[in-house]
């Protein structure tokens, strides 16, 4: 029998990535797992807040804040 031959790019009908070796279903989940706290930034606010640190700056600073006021308050 005569071996077809694709093109570059071309894709399979079906491809069996469980027969490679090595392969585990769900071997990074554990790292999305809650503990991370992913969230997703509105685009406007995602270009205040370009990195993480930023982001966890500023909600410092608004918890402290809050506590102050809460505090003056009573």
């Amino acid at each position: 029998m005569k071996k077809t031959t694709r093109s570059v790019g071309e894709l399979r009908s079906a491809y069996d990535f469980y027969s490679l070796k090595g392969v585990v279903r769900g071997k990074y989940a554990a790292r999305l797992q809650p503990k991370n706290n992913l969230i997703h930034l509105e685009p406007d606010v995602a270009k205040v807040f370009v990195d993480e640190e930023s982001v966890n700056h500023t909600l410092r600073s608004l918890i402290r804040l809050a506590k102050a006021e809460t505090i003056h308050t009573h």
